[in-house]
C-alpha cells in the first residue's frame, strides 16, 4: 500500500511540473522548438548586455539591443565584454552547426542567454527576445519592466529567403519609409527587399500615348544626366547608405533596373531606344545602342571600388517581353543571358523573373548560380525552372501579388489563406515538397500598377503589413505553424511594427467599437512642436475653433507624411495633404465663427463634421480617363499631430481618439 502511494505522489508531482511549465510565448515568427521552464525572467536595471571580447560583430549586435530595448521599454543597458553574471543578456558564438546561417538558441533563466553558430543568427535570437518581453505584456499592457518567460528555444527558418518587393517605379517611396521598412522587415526576421527602380503606367490612362505615359527611373545617374525622375529618385550614396545600414541589421538590399520590358522610362530619355513593333515600353533588342546604353547603365552601378549596388545580388527584370514572333524570342533569350553574365562579370549574382516558359526558344540561357523568381505559370512554370536548374523565390501572383485599390489581384493579402495553407513551396498551386532545394525562399509583392490613384505609402503599409507578419511566419516556420490562426491574427496585432516605429499610428488598442480619447490639449498654441505620433485609421480628431480670416496654406498640423489644412492652398478651403495629392471639403473657416470641428478617418474615406453634423465624406471613387478606363481614387489620410501651423484662429479643447 505504501508502494501505491509513493508511485502516486510522483506521478502527482509530475503532473504539476507539467502544469507549471510555461505555454511557448507568442512570437512571430512562430518558435521551431520551445522548453518551457517555470517563472520568468526579468530584465532589471544595472543587468548588461555581454559579449565576447574582440568580436566587433558580436558588439554591434549589442549596442542594437541596448538601443532598441530603450526604444520600446525605456531601459537602458551597458554593453560590456568579459564576463557574465546572473541577471545579464549573454551573446554568444555557439558550436551547434545544425543550427544552420541563421538559427539560434536561448535559455532564458536566472539571465538569458543567446548562442548561435553565426553574428546574424545571433541577432535574430535578440529580435525574439524582444518579442517575447512584448507578447509578455498582452494580456494586461503592463508598463514595468522587461519580463519573459524562463524556459530553452531552439530556432531555425526552414528558407532562407523572405522578403518583399516595392514597386517604387509607378510610385516613389521616399526613402525615410524605406528604412523604417528595413526595421519592420528585420524585426519580423525578413531578410530581403527588393527595390523595384524603373516602371511606367498604362497607357490606356494616358490616351493611349506612350509620350504622356507615366514613366519614372528612381536612381541618379551621372552616366545620363536628367535620366532620373523629377518627382522623386534617390541619390547615388544615399542608396549606398540605404544598403549598409540594412546589411547592418540583416536584411538585403535587391536593387532591380528592369529590362528590356517596363522600359518606358528609358526610351523617354532616349526614344532611338524603343520598339516600334512591339511598343515604347519595349527595348528594341534588334539595335546596337540598346546594349550600349544598358552596359552603361549597369556599370555605373556596379562599377568601382566602392559601387552604388553593394550587396551580392542584382535583378536584370526580364518579364513580360512580347514573345509575338520565334526571331524576337531568340533575342529576348540572347539579352537574358548577356546581361546575366555581365552582373555576373562585375562579381554579383544575377536575379530574374522567370520567363522562359513564355520565351520558349533555342538560344542558351545560362542556368548555374542564377536566382529566378518564379511568378506566373504562362512566364514560368515551376516544375520547369527546378527541372532546367533555377533556384526559384515563389513569389506568386495569384497568391502574394497586392495591387492596391485596382480591382484585381488583391487589395489586401488573405491572410488566413496564406497562414493555414500556403508556404513558400505552393507557386500558384504548383507543390513542391516542404524545403525542396530548389526553393530559396518566399516573398510578396506590392505593385502600385495604378499611377495617380491617390494611395499614400501609409495605405501601402496598412496593406503590406499584415501580409508581411503573416509571410515572416511562413516563410520561417513553413507547415509547422501550430498557433491557431485566430489567435495569430489577435495577437499579431499586439506587437510593434518595430523599435520606435508605428507607422499604422496604433494608441488604443484595436477592436472596440467606440473612440477612446488619447490626447487632450486645452488650447493648441500654434508654431509648436507636440510629443505625439500620427494617428492612424479609425481615428476621431475633434475640436473648438473661434474662426479668424486664416490666409491660403494655413495649417493645422503637419508630420514628415502629411499636412491638416485649416486653409488649402488651392482655394483655402479645409483640407490635407500627402503623397504629392490635395484633398479638400467642402467647407471654409469662417472669421468670427465659433463651431465645433470634426475628422474621422478610416482606411477607406475621411470625413468632416461640423458641430456633430456631417458635412462631407471623402469616399473611394472612379476616376475617370476617356469613356472607358477608370482607377479607384482613394482620399485617406493618417491624421499628422507632430506640429502645429501658423494659424490665427483660437482652438480649445482639440481631442485625438482612436478606436
Amino acid at each position: 500500500m505504501m508502494k501505491k502511494l509513493f508511485i502516486l505522489t510522483c506521478l502527482l508531482a509530475t503532473a504539476a511540473v507539467v502544469r507549471a511549465a510555461n505555454e511557448k510565448p507568442f512570437v512571430i515568427p512562430e518558435l521551431k522548438e520551445w522548453y518551457g521552464g517555470e517563472g520568468e525572467y526579468t530584465i532589471r536595471k544595472g543587468a548588461r548586455i555581454v559579449y565576447r571580447a574582440g568580436d566587433e560583430g558580436m558588439q554591434q549586435v549589442a549596442k542594437a539591443l541596448s538601443d532598441d530595448l530603450f526604444k520600446m521599454f525605456g531601459l537602458k543597458l551597458a554593453v560590456s565584454a568579459g564576463k557574465a553574471k546572473n541577471g545579464d543578456i549573454v551573446l554568444s558564438i555557439g558550436s551547434d552547426r545544425q543550427l544552420g546561417e541563421e538559427g539560434y538558441e536561448m535559455n532564458i533563466a536566472l539571465r538569458a542567454e543567446l548562442s548561435a553558430p553565426t553574428v546574424r543568427g545571433v541577432y535574430w535570437a535578440t529580435r525574439t527576445l524582444l518579442q517575447m518581453a512584448e507578447s509578455h505584456r498582452m494580456p494586461d499592457g503592463g508598463k514595468g519592466l522587461p519580463a519573459m518567460s524562463q524556459g530553452r528555444v531552439r530556432d531555425w527558418p526552414d528558407y532562407a529567403l523572405r522578403g518583399l518587393m516595392l514597386d517604387c517605379g509607378r510610385k516613389f517611396i521616399p526613402m525615410d519609409f524605406l528604412q523604417d521598412y528595413v526595421d519592420i522587415m528585420s524585426y519580423y526576421k525578413m531578410n530581403f527587399l527588393q527595390i523595384h527602380l524603373n516602371d511606367s503606367g498604362f497607357p490606356k490612362f494616358f490616351d493611349f500615348d506612350w509620350n504622356k505615359t507615366y514613366a519614372a527611373f528612381r536612381l541618379e545617374s551621372e552616366t545620363f544626366p536628367g535620366l532620373a525622375a523629377e518627382d522623386g529618385h534617390y541619390k547615388k550614396a544615399e542608396f549606398r547608405d540605404f544598403q549598409k545600414r540594412a546589411a547592418s541589421r540583416f536584411v538585403e538590399i535587391l536593387p532591380e533596373i528592369d529590362v528590356p520590358a517596363h522600359t518606358l522610362a528609358f526610351v523617354h530619355y532616349k526614344p532611338e531606344l524603343g520598339s516600334e513593333v512591339y511598343g515604347s515600353d519595349h527595348f528594341d533588342l534588334f539595335k546596337e545602342e540598346t546594349y550600349e546604353f544598358t552596359d552603361a547603365l549597369l556599370a555605373e552601378y556596379l562599377g568601382g571600388d566602392d559601387p552604388v549596388f553593394c550587396g551580392p545580388r542584382v535583378s536584370i527584370g526580364t518579364d513580360e517581353y512580347s514573345n509575338k514572333d520565334r526571331e524576337v524570342v531568340e533575342k529576348f533569350r540572347y539579352f537574358t543571358d548577356r546581361y546575366i553574365r555581365y552582373v555576373e562579370s562585375f562579381g554579383k549574382q544575377a536575379c530574374v523573373w522567370g520567363s522562359l516558359s513564355h520565351a520558349r526558344g533555342e538560344t542558351p540561357v545560362k542556368v548555374d548560380n542564377v536566382l529566378m523568381q518564379s511568378w506566373s505559370m504562362d512566364y514560368s512554370e515551376p516544375k520547369e525552372m527546378a527541372a532546367l536548374g533555377y533556384r526559384l523565390v515563389s513569389i506568386p501572383d495569384r497568391q502574394v501579388y497586392i495591387v492596391p485599390a485596382a480591382g484585381y489581384y488583391y487589395d489586401y493579402l488573405n491572410i488566413k489563406y496564406l497562414y493555414d495553407e500556403w508556404t513558400p513551396a505552393n507557386i500558384n498551386g504548383t507543390v513542391f515538397p516542404e524545403r525542396d532545394s530548389s526553393i530559396a525562399g518566399g516573398m510578396f509583392a506590392v505593385w502600385n500598377d495604378h499611377v495617380g490613384n491617390g494611395i499614400s505609402t501609409r495605405d501601402i503599409h496598412h496593406r503590406a503589413f499584415p501580409a508581411l507578419q503573416t509571410l515572416a511566419s511562413k516563410c520561417w516556420t513553413g507547415a509547422a505553424v501550430t498557433v491557431p490562426f485566430e489567435r495569430f491574427d489577435a495577437d499579431r496585432r499586439r506587437l510593434s511594427e518595430a523599435p520606435a516605429v508605428n507607422l499604422l499610428g496604433r494608441h488604443v488598442a484595436a477592436g472596440g467599437d467606440d473612440y477612446t480619447t488619447f490626447w487632450t490639449v486645452e488650447k493648441l498654441t500654434p508654431n509648436r512642436e507636440y510629443p505625439f505620433e500620427d494617428v492612424g485609421y479609425d481615428y476621431r480628431i475633434e475640436f473648438d475653433i473661434e474662426g479668424a480670416d486664416e490666409r491660403p496654406g494655413t495649417e493645422l498640423f503637419r508630420s514628415r507624411d502629411a499636412v491638416f489644412y485649416l486653409s488649402d492652398p488651392v482655394s483655402g478651403m479645409i483640407g490635407f495633404a500627402r503623397d504629392g495629392y490635395l484633398n479638400t471639403f467642402r467647407y471654409r473657416v469662417e472669421a468670427g465663427k465659433n463651431m465645433r470641428i470634426g475628422i474621422e478617418g478610416d482606411n477607406r474615406s475621411t470625413r468632416l463634421y461640423i458641430d456633430g453634423r456631417l458635412v462631407q465624406e471623402l469616399v473611394i471613387t472612379k476616376k475617370w480617363y476617356g469613356e472607358k478606363a477608370a482607377t479607384n481614387y482613394v482620399p485617406t489620410l493618417v491624421f499628422p499631430l507632430r506640429r502645429s501651423g501658423d494659424f490665427r484662429s483660437r482652438i480649445t479643447r482639440f481631442e485625438a481618439g482612436q478606436k
